[in-house]
């Protein structure tokens, strides 16, 4: 025979599962359908806006070059940017443990935006045909 009627659960266990508590309102799984009305929406674009700035990139005296081939050498480095860019502050070409180039370099500049003007010249280009 079918039964008609299903067994009710006792209700502590319900409201527990239910999740009416704050945590569930701060983790968005209990937050009012009303908190979500035009107004709200705007005022949250406005400060979306607000708070990611539209500024110029700060100029940069310091870069990352990656992807060299294994047998360039810092003076190589130090020649290329030099002769193209500008004065250097320092080279450093980044070696594994067993002292094997990993193709990574950080160049900085003496002059402030000289690693904006490098970035822009050198970026994603293929230096020497390689």
């Amino acid at each position: 025979m079918i039964k008609t009627t299903k067994k009710s659960k006792p209700k502590a266990k319900a409201q527990r599962r239910r999740g009416s508590g704050v945590k569930q309102q701060l983790l968005g799984k209990g937050a009012p359908a009303a908190a979500a009305t035009p107004a709200t929406k705007a005022a949250r674009k406005v400060a979306a806006a607000a708070a990611t700035p539209k500024a110029k990139p700060q100029p940069s005296d310091k870069i990352i070059v990656s992807n060299l081939p294994l047998d360039v050498t810092e003076a190589q480095i130090k020649e290329l940017f030099h002769s193209t860019v500008g004065p250097l502050r320092t080279v450093q070409l980044n070696y594994d443990a067993s002292g094997r180039s990993k193709g990574i370099a950080t160049v900085h500049f003496q002059r402030q935006g000289d690693g904006t003007k490098a970035f822009q010249q050198y970026n994603n280009r293929l230096i020497d045909g390689s």
